[in-house]
């Protein structure tokens, strides 16, 4: 290996392996390539070959500085192109993966052919890979990948068990009004009901997998030596400020889409397909060019929600009586039993008006200027590239931090409003054109273009994610330039 290889700072990353934490993790490892680290990506096998599926194999052999390695997820082999049942994966991974991952970084720390390890960069719900770090004496840092406020609502569970709210004695918590209890007593949380903590704790047992996986990997991940967060002190400050009495080495550099411009070469050559473990639908930018300035409502629910027939269908034809232009990316898995089908009195109604495709990618489309509103599924990546975009949001949020998410969108940024979970068609119509041709959507695009500006001045030179970037660079990864 050559001198300037070897002298390479060498960072491993461990994204949790699903869709909305890969993206991020991919964009945040090209920052650092950039900078001048060799990278070692982790995937899990499953994903890898999701990967080659979707991309080609070229899609991963990467560069002799940027390596990706794939570590078994401990579940039964699939070759299903889609999503894996989150509770039996994140399970899976806390149990399996710590063996698997400490063989590769041992195999890495013995290897002639990469740079001595600097530091393993862990996913805030990976906390296996940040116990290899540790055993090994090999330095720690956490991405939580989704928001700050989605973040503290994980924190909560401990506390609403000692409060005897947490688990619900029966299912009819779900009707009975409880959850719209406020939650007045959460530093760094305003606004909050019990229905906006993070989704998991909607159960009547605590033997609940997902409930109990981030009970505690919430509670690990604060306790990294430090936690890098996709998001900006303008957008987040006092739940950030809450964050920081528990743990002050929070370093807070999104959004990266926009940080990402002072790294213009990430766009160049190596992973130009993105991190998208499907394929991209590229023809539907080129739909786009043909309508009015801020025109065309943008439809995706992201990688991991299912709702049911009779929900789709709701949207669906809410979507076509509303007459406007939509770009709907509908996964083929959107449906959890396969049964997406839709009449063809719809496709004849939507005929000239409408694009429905798989995939695509997202941050382009939200750039458009035809792109009017986004209706959304409220993870964190869609939020914070639509915030980045200045389009405002119609939230329809299914599981985990998705229901903060939403809260704040429309409650506390005021840059969107809440679908009900048990979708009508009239109500889709009337949010649909009020967001695009009434008053409050006016408001709130004006509301999304400020947050935007925000959003922009963050990560401009000398912005506060710009200043955590590079503090981050000089105070955890020890950074020299090369």
């Amino acid at each position: 290996m050559d001198s300037l290889q070897s002298s390479k700072p060498h960072v491993v990353c461990v994204p949790y392996p699903s869709q909305g934490h890969v993206k991020p993790f991919m964009k945040f490892a090209n920052f650092l390539h950039c900078m001048g680290f060799h990278i070692t990506y982790v995937n899990t096998e499953f994903n890898h070959n999701r990967f080659v599926r979707s991309h080609g194999a070229d899609s991963v052999k990467g560069l002799p500085d940027f390596v990706f390695e794939a570590i078994p997820d401990g579940l039964p082999p699939s070759d299903k192109d889609a999503t894996q049942d989150v509770p039996m994966l994140s399970d899976s991974t806390r149990k399996t993966c710590y063996g698997p991952f400490k063989d590769l970084v041992l195999k890495l720390k013995s290897s002639e052919n990469v740079p001595p390890i600097s530091c393993i960069i862990a996913d805030g719900v990976m906390g296996f890979a940040s116990k290899v770090a540790k055993d090994l004496g090999i330095p720690e840092v956490q991405i939580w990948t989704a928001s700050a406020c989605g973040f503290v609502g994980h924190l909560q569970y401990h506390d609403l068990i000692q409060r005897g709210i947490v688990p619900f004695k029966d299912e009819n918590f779900e009707i009975d009004g409880t959850l719209d209890q406020s939650l007045d007593w959460i530093p760094g949380m305003k606004n909050i009901r019990l229905r906006d903590i993070p989704s998991f704790i909607r159960t009547t047992t605590l033997d609940s997998i997902m409930f109990d996986f981030f009970l505690h990997e919430a509670r690990n991940c604060l306790r990294s030596s430090s936690i890098i967060i996709n998001t900006f002190e303008d957008l987040e400050g006092e739940t950030l400020d809450a964050l920081r009495a528990e743990n002050p080495n929070i370093y807070t550099i999104g959004p990266f889409d926009l940080l990402g411009r002072h790294f213009p070469e990430t766009e160049k050559g190596f992973m130009s397909v993105g991190s998208s473990l499907w394929k991209n639908d590229s023809n539907c930018l080129t739909w786009l060019d043909k309508w009015e300035p801020n025109s065309v409502i943008y439809v995706n629910y992201g990688s991991i929600a299912t709702m049911s027939n009779h929900n789709l269908k709701e949207f669906a034809w809410g979507l076509a009586n509303s007459k406007l232009p939509f770009l709907w990316i509908k996964r083929a898995d959107i449906v959890a039993d396969d049964s997406a089908t839709l009449p063809q009195e719809f496709f004849d109604e939507i005929k000239d008006r409408g694009y429905i495709a798989s995939w695509c990618i997202q941050e382009k489309v939200l750039s458009h200027p035809s792109v009017g509103v986004f209706i959304t599924h409220s993870g964190w990546n869609s939020t914070i590239e639509s915030i980045s975009a200045g389009v405002p949001m119609i939230c329809w949020p299914f599981f985990s931090e998705q229901h903060t998410n939403s809260r704040y969108v429309s409650a506390n940024w005021g840059i969107g409003m809440e679908v009900n979970h048990n979708v009508k068609r009239e109500d889709i119509t009337n949010l649909v054109t009020e967001m695009l041709k009434g008053e409050k959507g006016m408001q709130m695009r004006q509301k999304s273009l400020e947050l935007k500006k925000k959003a922009i001045s963050a990560t401009d030179i000398g912005g506060s994610s710009y200043n955590d970037f590079y503090r981050l660079m000089k105070e955890v990864l020890n950074h020299k330039a090369i």
